[in-house]
């Protein structure tokens, strides 16, 4: 059962010293906790950067584009504190420093603010401020936790600290908690654990006004009591509430290593909430599954961003909640596309018990796509593409089997004979990037004993989608006649979402984003139904 409150609780998590010391982890962390002693939790993130969201970012730069079911394109965080609270969500889950300025600047523009000068303090803090308070009274949530993106010092983020600095003081006392997540490195020369950064970063926060609640020390060594205490006295918080987050073998033990430390313990005493027992068994199960399996597979994911796993976190997050409903373990190999080529390819791909074609956008690495599709299709390999990933499996399947030789999609060749890939006529002469995007959830209605109908055990589904082209139903007739049967159709509109190969143990193509939808509690059956797969063919 969860409470409802009278009014919304914040919890805010900075962080200092470095970046990527793992705040949304923290974040996501305290919400299972919280949500594991009865209270209803919601997270999000606020970004210091200009983009208006991360839809037109390199995955380079950013890591994975995250989409949620109202179609936003979010920072990948919100992919884990999904994962780890099971709860949706939303546009009002990811502020950036340019959707703020977005929204202030239409309002100066109509006038909204009688002709007054619009300055960061207040216009800018005080719609910082709005969306903050938004996600919790829209969603009548006991506890809000917000994740402030980048590291305190930076120029980017100060309207940010600003806006909750003056959120504290609005929210009264008791209502609201700060955790400044810093880093304290162990010199190997030395062989010391260094308090000086965090004292540094501390005193930064302090500067602006902010005085934390709780330290959370990201360390790869074990803090002894000496150090705790050290820190507590020159940052001025209480002993108990200086918490070590030490280094672990995966991430889904930090909520049991913050429930060791009491995390979340400190923190409903500073929000003057009651502490019920926690109720965390499946998730200990879980963990247990994925650090012990008795079981293990290697599945290849072919992309063209592998030199940042990031770029495909939630597919790899995916693969370990599948892999512990299987009590096996997925060695995931990550495959650059565009290094393989027909020469290389038995060497780089036999050895594989399962083949992931990654999605994507643009032209590069397509034809080394293509081919492990070719390869995994004639040897039998269970093989799953998403989104791009299934368009490859569309078009090698339009070439190799049906011998429409130019066989392509219109986004990489414009002027093919064969557009087996193409915009739909609806999205034709749309300029905007944006404008021509499926973005969001979706329905799909599944064909009664097709593998996926096995997968997901429904006859309709909903699922995310990121993407601009889509599947030609002018081929349809082809490839059905071919054995390539399309087994998942959007009701609405008609559009190809599920392809499977009719004479093939498992080989499956979807149009949308099954990885998005994965979490702890509810690993998604496609990627459950793949990992078995590829541990029946290796048998």
């Amino acid at each position: 059962m969860q409470q409802s409150s009278a009014s919304t609780k914040y919890v805010f998590v900075t962080g200092g010293v470095a970046s990527s010391l793992g705040k949304g982890i923290i974040s996501a962390s305290l919400g299972k906790l919280l949500q594991s002693r009865g209270y209803s939790v919601t997270i999000q993130k606020l970004d210091p950067y200009i983009n208006v969201d991360p839809g037109t970012l390199n995955p380079y730069e950013h890591g994975e584009c995250y989409v949620t079911e109202d179609g936003a394109e979010t920072d990948l965080d919100l992919g884990h504190y999904e994962r780890f609270t099971g709860v949706p969500t939303s546009q009002l889950n990811n502020v950036t420093t340019g959707k703020i300025y977005q929204t202030v600047i239409s309002k100066e523009r109509r006038g909204d603010y009688l002709g007054k000068t619009v300055q960061v303090i207040p216009h800018i803090t005080d719609e910082i401020k709005r969306h903050i308070k938004l996600l919790g009274n829209k969603n009548k949530t006991d506890v809000v936790i917000t994740e402030i993106g980048g590291t305190v010092g930076d120029i980017e983020s100060l309207p940010f600290i600003e806006a909750v600095r003056q959120l504290r003081w609005e929210l009264g006392p008791n209502n609201s908690a700060f955790i400044h997540l810093t880093l304290v490195p162990f010199l190997s020369a030395s062989g010391e654990l260094k308090t000086k950064p965090t004292q540094h970063s501390v005193k930064e926060l302090l500067e602006n006004g902010i005085q934390p609640d709780v330290l959370v020390l990201r360390t790869e060594k074990s803090l002894s009591e000496e150090i705790k205490r050290k820190v507590a006295l020159f940052c001025n918080v209480d002993p108990d509430a200086v918490v070590e987050s030490i280094d672990v073998k995966t991430i889904y033990e930090v909520p049991l290593r913050m429930l060791h430390e009491k995390l979340d313990l400190t923190i409903l005493r500073k929000l003057n909430l009651p502490a019920r027992q926690p109720e965390l068994t499946d998730w200990e199960m879980f963990v247990e599954r994925v650090k012990k399996p008795s079981k293990k597979v290697n599945i290849g994911l072919v992309g063209k961003y592998v030199q940042l796993p990031d770029a495909y976190k939630s597919i790899i997050e995916s693969f370990i909640h599948a892999g512990a409903a299987n009590n096996c373990k997925v060695n995931l190999e990550l495959i650059q596309s565009e290094d393989l080529n027909t020469e290389n390819i038995n060497e780089k791909l036999s050895h594989l018990n399962g083949i992931l074609v990654a999605p994507g956008f643009g032209h590069r690495g397509i034809e080394g796509k293509i081919l492990a599709v070719k390869f995994a299709r004639e040897n039998k390999i269970p093989f799953l593409g998403i989104c791009l990933g299934m368009q490859c499996a569309v078009i090698e399947f339009a070439r190799n089997v049906l011998g429409l030789a130019d066989a392509n999609s219109t986004e990489m060749v414009r002027n093919t004979t064969n557009p087996v890939i193409d915009l739909m006529e609806n999205q034709k002469g749309i300029t905007d990037l944006g404008g021509t995007m499926r973005l969001g959830a979706y329905p799909c209605v599944i064909e009664k004993g097709s593998k996926a109908h096995k997968a997901y055990l429904a006859e309709e589904v909903k699922e995310r989608h990121r993407h601009r082209y889509e599947f030609n139903n002018k081929y349809l007739e082809q490839f059905k006649n071919a054995g390539m049967l399309p087994v998942g159709i959007n009701p609405d509109t008609e559009l190809v979402e599920i392809m499977e190969l009719q004479d093939h143990p498992w080989f499956v193509g979807v149009q949308f984003h099954p990885e998005y939808s994965s979490t702890v509690s509810k690993p998604h059956p496609l990627f459950v139904a793949f990992v078995k797969a590829a541990m029946s063919f290796k048998k």
